[in-house]
């Protein structure tokens, strides 16, 4: 099983930021900070086995609400307590009735934030930024046991996406002047953090990378270069002569968009990669389903007590979604994405055919077994758009994606923002 998929909300520019629940690289684990108040404790699902199930990793004190947690694909868990202006790394394991706990080291930072896995999900890296640039540190499956810095780059990142699957080039969010606008670099971990321009559609425009999927090259996007002003979702392909594209169907009316899991495996075919997303609105959170190639956003209830915004992708297209109740403390809900796109095709053209047909249902395109059903029975909130809303046919293209070969991405070029254009 392959995953792709980390807990994440959208800021107010435009970035994405990481929360508590965190899945590992190969999908077999995940962690999150658990417990209610002041009570906070790390805690372990396994995801893998015929049933999941949760772990806790307690210390001897409750863990503070900035500490950060990932899991390893060996199972344990990297902890990162914030401690009077600096960080300090743990790797938690359970050890019968208390938790192990392996120290790191620490990094002089009052602002670090952990990236997501790696593909090998062996290692661990951080964020580390300073006044005039940004450190990147290998924290945890280092050579010495203790954390490196790898990489010190010029002006303030964010974000974080991995594009190839040997954890060498690293997508991030660069803003080179307080007030000037945001850009996607290319950092490559293996020549110091070399940075070379990845998404640049117009010069003052807010371009950051949100999602990569290294095996098809899709990368999902946000920009305000379409309606400045206003970040827009889209997509584009590394290594491709095609156009950014921001779908209409993505650009919901008082509701925010963000992508947080696409499906693997879909080698040279990005148009036909699956892509979760979460919808945040005034009546909530739930789900959309879209693909690129589909020209849809298939809007569904979200399981009760879903992580919000958490997930992974199998490599046939069965989404399972982490949710916590009283009831089910630890489950996982699996939506089969080419079940529910087949039930609507013919249908649901407005949003009373949408709530005639109700949420996904166990036993329909929800996967029995080890994945049983928790999403809900019931209407999506209201939205402004139909639940199956289609993009117009050609799209918004925005501008070409390219890159020289396999050795690094390159920008993707300015393009127009309206009319059609061809590759180039």
């Amino acid at each position: 099983m392959t995953a792709c998929a980390i807990e994440t909300a959208a800021e107010d520019d435009g970035a994405v930021s990481r929360r508590a629940f965190t899945i590992a690289a190969n999908g077999a684990y995940a962690a999150r900070l658990a417990g209610d108040g002041e009570a906070l404790f790390p805690e372990r699902w396994t995801l893998d086995g015929p049933e999941p199930y949760a772990v806790p990793l307690p210390a001897a004190q409750p863990e503070d609400p900035h500490a950060q947690v990932l899991p390893l694909v060996d199972g344990r868990v990297l902890i990162a307590r914030r401690t009077a202006g600096r960080y300090v790394f743990s790797l938690l394991y359970p050890t019968g009735p208390r938790t192990g706990e392996l120290p790191l080291g620490a990094v002089e930072s009052a602002a670090l934030r952990l990236l997501p896995p790696p593909p090998d999900g062996a290692r661990a890296y951080a964020l580390a930024p300073g006044e005039h640039s940004t450190g990147v540190w290998l924290v945890a499956g280092g050579t010495h046991g203790a954390p490196e810095h790898v990489a010190e780059i010029r002006g303030r990142c964010s974000g974080g996406a991995w594009l190839d699957r040997t954890g060498r080039m690293l997508a991030l969010d660069r803003r080179l002047e307080e007030g000037g606008p945001a850009k996607a670099v290319a950092v490559d971990l293996e020549r110091g953090g070399e940075v070379t321009p990845l998404l640049q559609i117009t010069d003052d425009s807010e371009d950051r990378v949100l999602l990569a999927d290294p095996d098809s090259g899709l990368l999902l996007i946000r920009s305000d270069a379409p309606s400045p002003g206003h970040h827009r979702l889209g997509w584009g392909v590394l290594g491709s002569m095609m156009p950014v594209r921001f779908p209409e169907c993505l650009r919901l009316p008082d509701a925010a968009v963000t992508p947080f899991a696409v499906q693997p495996g879909q080698t040279l075919t990005p148009e036909t990669c699956a892509v979760a997303v979460r919808i945040d609105a005034a009546a909530g959170s739930w789900l959309g389903l879209w693909r690129p190639a589909g020209r849809r956003l298939h809007q569904l209830p979200a399981p009760r007590g879903w992580l919000a915004g958490a997930g992974l992708w199998t490599r046939d297209g069965v989404l399972r979604l982490p949710y916590a109740t009283g009831a089910v403390p630890c489950g996982l809900a699996g939506v089969d994405a080419a079940r529910v796109e087949a039930a609507r095709s013919g249908g649901e053209r407005a949003r009373g055919a949408a709530r005639d047909a109700g949420a996904v249902r166990a036993g329909d395109a929800v996967r029995a077994g080890d994945e049983r059903a928790a999403v809900t029975e019931g209407p999506v909130p209201d939205a402004a758009t139909p639940s199956a809303q289609a993009e117009c046919a050609g799209g918004e293209p925005s501008g070409p994606v390219t890159t020289p070969g396999v050795c690094k991405p390159v920008p993707l070029q300015q393009a127009p923002l309206t009319g059609r254009a061809g590759p180039g």
